[in-house]
């Protein structure tokens, strides 16, 4: 049995659906949770940018010895999954074909809408990946950058955030899909205001749970790497790389318990001077 942690990476507080997602499937798994808040939003910097982030994120969790990283950030994994599993020394995970996978067995029509950063959208990954999975699969991709905002300040379901839902998502409505892809792990923090604009009739996929069943799968399918049980519980941290506080009233209010957010840098000493 292995009893190091998962790392979770992601630039703010949307990763914390993925951090639920898991520690709801693996239980006995403990968590090392690290939101880049002192750079978020992702989606509106280079693929460049973005890519040395993430990298800089993967050498900050491999330093508490991860034994898997999941990149819980969609913008990171549609531009440095690839390159991030040589430096990690670990199983490296994404999001987004978890989600993909996901939204092309639900739909039934094929018309799939995703909705994600500019990076992400421009990027083309879900667009790529979904259509690998289903060749009849019509997508219909749009960028949403002021979602991520609204979900850090905590605001998702504020009268702001279905107004702002509304104009994003009308073209979607028009192109009547069925099933729509949340394409940045912050959004499922808007999942209410999103499924009132879209009607009963669309189907949201949050990729966290996907997410978490590709990660439980990874461990039943190499010998030794889950944990062992313990009567004491998994043991969780959580990092930020600027003021503490802001994040932690987000994610104690959607973990729904008491959480310690500690701060800390990312970037080695010569990318720092």
């Amino acid at each position: 049995m292995d009893d190091r942690p998962i790392g979770v990476f992601d630039s703010g507080v949307g990763g914390l659906t993925v951090f639920r997602a898991v520690e709801r499937a693996l239980p006995a798994e403990s968590l090392v949770y690290l939101g880049d808040t002192a750079r978020v939003p992702y989606g509106t910097k280079s693929p460049a940018t973005v890519a040395r982030f993430a990298r800089q994120a993967t050498r900050f969790l491999r330093g508490h010895r991860v034994k898997m990283l999941i990149v819980a950030c969609n913008t990171a994994s549609s531009v440095a999954l690839e390159s991030l599993e040589e430096q990690a020394g670990a199983p490296v995970i994404g999001v987004i074909h978890p989600g993909a996978r996901r939204a092309a067995e639900l739909s039934q029509t094929g018309r799939i809408g995703v909705i994600g950063t500019r990076a992400t959208i421009d990027s083309g990954a879900y667009s790529a990946a979904i259509r690998s999975l289903r060749e009849d699969a019509e997508v219909f991709s749009h960028a949403c950058p002021l979602f991520v905002p609204l979900a850090e300040e905590g605001w998702g379901a504020d009268g702001i955030a279905h107004q702002v839902a509304q104009r994003y998502l009308e073209p979607l409505r028009q192109a009547r899909i069925d099933t729509l892809v949340l394409g940045c792990t912050h959004y499922p923090l808007l999942t209410e205001t999103i499924g009132q604009v879209m009607g009963r009739s669309v189907q949201l996929v949050d990729s966290a749970e996907s997410t978490a069943s590709e990660v439980r799968e990874r461990l039943e399918r190499e010998p030794g790497l889950a944990a062992r049980p313990s009567p004491d519980g998994a043991k969780h941290r959580f990092f930020v790389t600027d003021v503490p506080q802001p994040f932690q009233e987000v994610a104690e209010r959607f973990l729904g318990r008491p959480i310690l957010t500690e701060a800390c840098i990312l970037g080695s000493r010569e990318e720092l001077e």
